[in-house]
């Protein structure tokens, strides 16, 4: 049992060393902090935020759903509405019909939102929100309705502007996509299921999400459901830092993912399209695919890193310069490639007429090429592969599982190649690196190869116990491939 000298001696010790324990306790505590309120963000934007609904002209007994209204959107309009938006019938317009004609009617297509971004009437919106609309009319807060004049879409980017004819409008605020954080609160505005003025609220997810060929989107948890595509993403600060643009879903509706198109890229669209109704890229006639570990190892690049480059078009910027198929660019007028939507984008960026400095990694080496930047064209159809010359004899090629034989003068001129070996069959190893009859071998672990011989030669000299890295050609396009040896 402790004496009252002792007993008071440990009340003391334990007096002095309490509120140190409490400071250190109180220094490595997480801040505590209160959940966003988004009340004034709602008053402060929310004036303007705009529905928009288009409609097209149609026949008398063509009616039905707008194309984008699967059933369970119809069930939904059916047991809150009364019946799906696409089969109320509009006003009727148009000319007289001709005797025996049935008459046109104004149909309602779809819902969408948007945004005044000024004061004059620009709204902004997504391009399929008003894709094949014969009208747009743009709903303000204070119910007045306007019939608005397309300016100009892009599907590339899913962004269009639309004008309103109205003055001293309300418009947002743009943010500063490049100060937004992942983890960061946000909030979206809309009209899904054409319910005006919903309000959602969620967290930046991700940034720089690939799901489009020119827009790196902005991931979000905000709940976005038809009828909120074109509407802001607007940060705690109340500026719009996104326009609302797809959902990753398997039933239709929202399930924990949507993305949104940058402001930063959305504002260079929308600038094009207010100056000329259109956006002007740039293109250097490569097509591309991405680098994948195993390939950036065999080929000594260090990290999978670059655009590969699977076919060079004929006559084209790129072909001009120097780039052949098989190159990975790594830097585009200084800037790294990381991906290959990267290289998508920098060109895209990029004015025409432009002459731009390119590093490619060929066979294990790194080269500067300058190329003269040309402007994007409509999507063309590929062109068909040239017919097939008679054969010449084939060699088998056994712990590889090919069979393979020289090309011919008159295939090389087809396929434009200096050399290479044809694939005449596939087995064993080779089929399981994906190789298929017809395609054309081009390079092996870095080496060019011109006839069966010396493709055999170069395998000789590889480590069997290594993958060895093929560089072909299927059709047009130029690919890796790594063949296991047999053992």
């Amino acid at each position: 049992m402790l004496s009252a000298a002792a007993l008071t001696g440990v009340l003391v010790t334990l007096a002095a060393v309490t509120p140190h324990a409490s400071q250190a306790q109180s220094a490595v505590a997480p801040p505590v902090r209160a959940l966003p309120d988004f009340t004034e963000l709602v008053d402060q934007v929310g004036p303007a935020v705009v529905g928009i609904r288009t409609t097209e002209k149609v026949r008398a007994g063509q009616r039905g759903g707008p194309p984008e209204m699967d059933e369970e959107m119809q069930e939904f309009f059916r047991r809150f509405f009364g019946t799906p938006p696409g089969q109320q019938p509009g006003p009727r317009r148009g000319t007289p019909p001709r005797p025996g004609q049935a008459p046109e009617e104004e149909q309602q297509r779809g819902v969408g939102s948007g945004f005044i971004y000024t004061a004059d009437g620009y709204v902004m919106t997504n391009a399929h929100v008003v894709d094949g609309a014969d009208d747009v009319y743009v709903t303000l807060s204070d119910k007045r309705e306007f019939k608005a004049r397309l300016i100009g879409a892009d599907r590339r980017t899913d962004v269009a502007v639309v004008k309103i004819e109205a003055a001293n409008l309300p418009s947002v605020k743009i943010g500063d996509v490049s100060k937004l954080r992942v983890g960061e609160w946000v909030m979206a505005i809309g009209s899904p299921f054409g319910l005006e003025n919903t309000v959602t609220a969620g967290i930046v997810s991700a940034k720089g999400r690939d799901t489009g060929e020119f827009v790196p989107f902005i991931q979000t948890d905000v709940a976005i459901n038809p009828g909120n595509s074109g509407g802001p993403l607007l940060n705690l600060r109340g500026e719009v830092v996104g326009i609302n643009s797809q959902i990753l879903s398997r039933s239709g509706g929202f399930m924990g993912i949507s993305f949104a198109i940058p402001m930063d890229e959305a504002t260079r669209v929308a600038d094009q399209l207010r100056a000329t109704g259109r956006v002007v890229r740039g293109r250097i006639g490569v097509q591309i695919g991405e680098v994948t570990k195993d390939v950036a190892e065999s080929l000594g690049l260090g990290r999978a890193a670059g655009a590969l480059v699977r076919s060079v078009e004929g006559g084209g910027p790129a072909e001009k310069a120097g780039v052949e198929p098989g190159d990975i660019i790594t830097r585009y007028e200084g800037k790294p490639v990381e991906r290959s939507t990267d290289l998508q984008r920098l060109v895209g960026g990029t004015k025409p007429g432009t002459k731009a400095s390119m590093q490619v990694y060929r066979r294990g080496n790194s080269r500067d090429l300058a190329v003269t930047v040309a402007e994007l064209e409509p999507e063309r159809s590929r062109r068909a592969a040239a017919p097939e010359a008679p054969l010449v004899p084939s060699a088998s090629v056994g712990a590889l599982g090919l069979m393979l034989s020289n090309l011919s003068e008159e295939q090389k001129r087809e396929l434009k190649v200096k050399g290479g070996v044809r694939v005449d069959g596939v087995e064993g190893a080779a089929a399981r690196a994906g190789l298929r009859e017809g395609d054309v071998i081009i390079a092996v672990a870095n080496a060019e190869v011109s006839d069966v011989k010396q493709f055999e030669a170069a395998v000789a000299k590889q480590d069997k116990s290594k993958p060895i890295n093929v560089l072909f050609r299927r059709a047009e396009l130029a690919q890796y491939a790594l063949i296991k040896p047999s053992k």
